[in-house]
C-alpha cells in the first residue's frame, strides 16, 4: 500500500497487519518498506515487482498516497495542478494497471476475494473554493473506482472507494491549527461533533478488505460523521 508513512495510509497498514495480512508499505518519506515517489513513471511497476518478490503475490491493493493544496483559481499554478493530480489520481491509475495482472492470477481473485480499496474524499462528490485540483483528482478517483469495479468484477476483484471527511492527519493538522474556525466548521457540521482520526478510516478499510464485503463493489463509503448529510 502507498502513502503508508503517516496518517490514513499508516493507520490502514497497521490495521491490515493486525488483521493478519502481510503488508508491503511504500511512501516517499522514510519508514516504509519502499522509499519511492509514487508519481514517478516507473514507480508502479517497481512496487508490483516488490510485492511479487517479497509477498509472493498481491491480494489487496490500497493506493492511499495523497497531497492537498489550497490555491484560488486566478493564482492556481500549473505545477500545483499537475502535482496534485499526479499523486492523487495518475499514480492510482498506474498502480492498479500494473497490479491487476498479478492480482487476477492469485488464489484470492479465483475465489472472488481480491480487493482494491481507493481513498477518495467528501470532495469526490462535493467541491470547495481553492481546492480545484484536489476536488478534480478526488472526483476522478470515484469515477475510476466505478469503472474498474465493472471491468474487474468478472476477474474476482472488487473495487470500492472510501470518502473520508475532516480527518486529523499530518496534512490537515497544521491547516486546522492555523485556522481553528475551519476546524470548528467541520466539527459543528458533523452529527458526531468531532473531527475524525486515521483509525476511523482504517476500520472501514479493514471491513472492505475482509470477506464481509464480498458482495460490494463500485461502492462509495462516506466516512465523515454525517457532515455531508445536510447542507
Amino acid at each position: 500500500m502507498t502513502g503508508a508513512a503517516s496518517g490514513i495510509g499508516r493507520a490502514i497498514a497497521l490495521r491490515l497487519s493486525q488483521d493478519g495480512a502481510s503488508v508491503l508499505t511504500a511512501d516517499r518519506a522514510a519508514g516504509c518498506d519502499l522509499a519511492i515517489d509514487v508519481s514517478a513513471p516507473n514507480a508502479a511497476t517497481q512496487m508490483v515487482a516488490a510485492a511479487e518478490q517479497r509477498l509472493g503475490g498481491l491480494d489487496i491493493l490500497v493506493p492511499a498516497a495523497g497531497i492537498s493544496a489550497f490555491e484560488m483559481l486566478e493564482d492556481h499554478s500549473d505545477e500545483v495542478w499537475a502535482g496534485t493530480l499526479g499523486i492523487n489520481l495518475d499514480s492510482v491509475f498506474r498502480l492498479v494497471r500494473a497490479a491487476v495482472p498479478l492480482m487476477k492470477s492469485g488464489d484470492a481473485a479465483k475465489s472472488g476475494a481480491a480487493r482494491i480499496i481507493t481513498i477518495g474524499s467528501v470532495m469526490s462528490t462535493h467541491g470547495e473554493a481553492g481546492m480545484a485540483a484536489y476536488s478534480a483528482a478526488k472526483h476522478g478517483i470515484l469515477g475510476l473506482t466505478r469503472a474498474l469495479a465493472i471491468e474487474l468484477g468478472p476477474m474476482g476483484i472488487t473495487v470500492n472507494c472510501i470518502q473520508p471527511g475532516a480527518i486529523l492527519t499530518g496534512i490537515t493538522r497544521p491547516v486546522f491549527a492555523e485556522n481553528p474556525a475551519f476546524a470548528d466548521y467541520w466539527v459543528q457540521k458533523s452529527a458526531l461533533k468531532r473531527l475524525g482520526t486515521p483509525e476511523d478510516i482504517a476500520g472501514v478499510a479493514g471491513f472492505l478488505a475482509s470477506d464481509d464485503s464480498r458482495f460490494m463493489t463500485g461502492a462509495a463509503l462516506v466516512v465523515d460523521a454525517g457532515a455531508t448529510v445536510h447542507p
